[in-house]
């Protein structure tokens, strides 16, 4: 994480409390039957996001840090524990679902319990260093959850026949509809190429993935200056897409057979028209908005049937380095309570959908993980994932800059995931 040797302890308390009030306010408007179902086996039910955020502080800040702290749960520490071999076993990720007990009664009293305990430690005076760092982390990982919590809840809601809706539908910006034709083509954002360089630059939080900094050379290149959008890609299926194996990857055609892809995740056809589900319910889809829960491998094939490509993560870390509009700017992050991607969307690099790139999700030159547990929390997983950029519809504000490396399966496609197109110079 970012060497950061000064700490406001004043802002590391605002900031713990602002980020915990904000996803007990998520999962506020849930049932106690909504927040332990579990979907999939990706998914994680609500209660369980609640509880591992606060066993994220617990573990790795109160125990190490608080003189005379003791677990508020001894099974906790097994129960909630999601992939750090090192703190010890841990209940099955497919099987969270099941566990109906402790109910969300006691998580709300998990959490209270660690609040209370952590302001203190914050409120006792300076803490160490290293206490400190891993404060911010924690903040950093309870905003990852954040956005995970919404991800899966839609998912959990999706799966019910009657299509309830986790927030009321704003409705659909009357100047965007349209009449359903593709709209019309966006312009082209073009980069000279040359010697860059990305990664972290050092000043505040970033994540050890986001390191060390280093040079990369580009050819020249272009990017869309636009999202791919719903209109696009319904242009796209109309022409085969999904049906076309020249298109696809060897592993990608595969899972669409598998899988029986015909549109995005979320999309319904309903007497010869597409609907989506969203977390204000179904209704139909917009063809001018940015078309969202797409998969590495669908990705990729819009690319190739559009003529272009994917663009790599450090043509688009170069573009965003130099954007005009910083994160959150123009309202597509979480702060918007949009909640969905707008068809009103800025062509800022960042917001609405995370952006599918074709970079595998690798260490960059020279990075080494952190020492003991926390140095699980990001290199042990590079492998099999791809990166993606740019932030979401989801995303807590605060939580994207140019740096950040969000990474998932190429097969995956509860994510907030979306796409712009690359063309070479």
């Amino acid at each position: 994480m970012a060497d950061t040797t000064t700490w406001d302890a004043e802002a590391l308390r605002s900031g713990y409390l602002r980020v915990r009030a904000l996803t007990e306010d998520l999962a506020a408007p849930l049932s106690a039957e909504d927040q332990t179902v579990q979907s999939m086996p990706d998914v994680s039910p609500t209660k369980w996001h609640r509880a591992h955020t606060t066993w994220f502080f617990e573990i790795f800040v109160l125990e190490p840090f608080m003189a005379g702290y003791e677990v508020h749960h001894p099974v906790y520490r097994f129960l909630f524990n999601s992939y750090y071999e090192a703190v010890g076993d841990r209940y099955p990720r497919p099987r969270r679902g099941v566990v109906t007990r402790p109910g969300i009664a006691e998580v709300s009293l998990y959490r209270e319990r660690v609040d209370e305990a952590m302001l203190q430690l914050l409120d006792a005076g300076p803490i160490p260093g290293d206490a400190a760092m891993l404060v911010e982390l924690g903040q950093h990982h309870e905003q990852q959850h954040q956005e995970l919590l919404l991800m899966d809840i839609k998912h959990v809601l999706s799966c019910n026949p009657v299509n309830p809706a986790y927030v009321p539908d704003k409705g659909v910006d009357a100047g965007a509809g349209g009449d359903g034709a593709r709209p019309a083509t966006t312009g082209w954002i073009v980069h000279d190429g040359g010697l860059v360089e990305i990664g972290h630059q050092g000043t505040g939080f970033g994540f050890d993935n986001e390191f060390p900094r280093h040079a990369t050379y580009l050819e020249p290149f272009a990017l869309s200056s636009g999202l791919v959008t719903c209109g696009d890609w319904l242009a796209f299926m109309d022409d085969g897409g999904y049906e076309r194996p020249e298109l696809w990857l060897s592993d990608g055609w595969a899972t669409v057979g598998a899988e029986g892809w015909e549109a995005p995740l979320y999309w319904r056809r309903d007497d010869g028209d597409w609907r989506v589900f969203t977390l204000s319910g179904e209704r139909p889809v917009e063809p001018r908005e940015p078309v969202v829960h797409v998969s590495y491998y669908e990705a990729d094939a819009y690319a190739r049937w559009a003529g272009g490509r994917l663009p790599t993560e450090a043509e688009w870390e170069a573009l965003a380095a130099v954007e005009d509009t910083p994160p959150g700017s123009s309202g597509g992050l979480l702060g918007s309570w949009a909640l969905h991607p707008r068809a009103e969307a800025a062509h800022s690099l960042f917001g609405e959908v995370w952006q599918w790139t074709a970079s595998a999700y690798s260490p960059y030159p020279g990075f080494h993980p952190a020492a003991g547990a926390v140095g699980e929390y990001n290199g042990k997983f590079m492998v099999g994932q791809y990166v993606l950029r740019g932030g979401c519809c989801v995303t807590p504000e605060d939580h994207v800059r140019a740096s950040y490396r969000n990474f998932f399966p190429p097969s995956a496609r509860w994510a907030f995931g979306g796409l712009r197109v690359a063309m070479d110079g």
